[in-house]
């Protein structure tokens, strides 16, 4: 009878418990299909708004450019997350000497991604745009470096001429057409130190003295914030 009782027992609990496991039972994770699709989504939306501020007022033109930005941001993406850095041996920089760093080693695997994908996001861009539309879109990849590191140039370099100008302005420009096929800002600030320690070089070159010009641009900068600070304080 005991027996009987027992196993009548479990079997009443088992019963019991059995839709209370299968309630905790974890949710299953999204297929890599799900996920890569839903990283598209958020590159044809980022391509869409860039040409969107454009404001082209041509459906035609907007559908094929905003084509051309998407593919190209999905490229970029794709490349970078299946080539990390570690698929790049351990190293040194040939130039300082030194052990690559981990940025390095990124920049030299994303370095490798096929060339045509560059020129297809550029002649996708020319054959519906004038440069300086062109210069906007390459922007909105690069956040405006270009612009802002032109404003520092101009801070910094006393009676900037338009020569000078103009030799700054084309490194920043290649810098901008370079950084755009890499996917981590700081692969593109990388990108953007290589060429301004070629406008430094050029400055150097051509009579200026990049060293001494920007300790004289932060020692007026600490002055001033000096002053503001003791305005505010009295």
């Amino acid at each position: 009878m005991k027996k009987t009782l027992t196993y009548g027992f479990l079997a009443v609990t088992l019963a019991m418990t059995k839709p209370v496991f299968s309630q905790e039972q974890p949710k299953p994770l999204a297929s890599a299909v799900e996920t890569k699709a839903k990283a598209d989504d958020e590159q044809e939306k980022k391509a869409t708004e860039w040409i969107a501020s454009l404001n082209l007022g041509d459906a035609g033109k907007e559908k094929r450019l905003t084509e051309v930005v998407a593919t190209h941001l999905k490229a970029v993406r794709d490349w970078h997350n299946e080539h990390p850095a570690s698929t790049v041996p351990a190293g040194i920089n040939p130039v300082t000497g030194k052990p690559l760093t981990e940025l390095d080693r990124q920049l030299i695997a994303d370095s490798a991604m096929p060339e045509t994908v560059h020129q297809a996001l550029m002649s996708g861009l020319q054959r519906d745009l004038v440069k300086k539309q062109v210069d906007a879109i390459l922007d909105k990849y690069t956040i405006g470096k270009v612009a802002f590191t032109m404003n520092g140039y101009r801070a910094i370099v006393p009676n900037i001429t338009e020569k000078e100008e103009a030799t700054l302005l084309s490194f920043m420009e290649q810098a901008r057409e370079q950084a755009v096929d890499y996917k981590s800002m700081k692969e593109i600030s990388a990108i953007f130190e290589i060429y301004k320690t070629k406008s430094e070089q050029y400055l150097n070159a051509n009579g200026r003295n990049w060293r001494e010009m920007y300790a004289n641009y932060t020692a007026v900068l600490k002055a001033k914030k000096a002053a503001e600070k003791k305005e505010a304080t009295n």
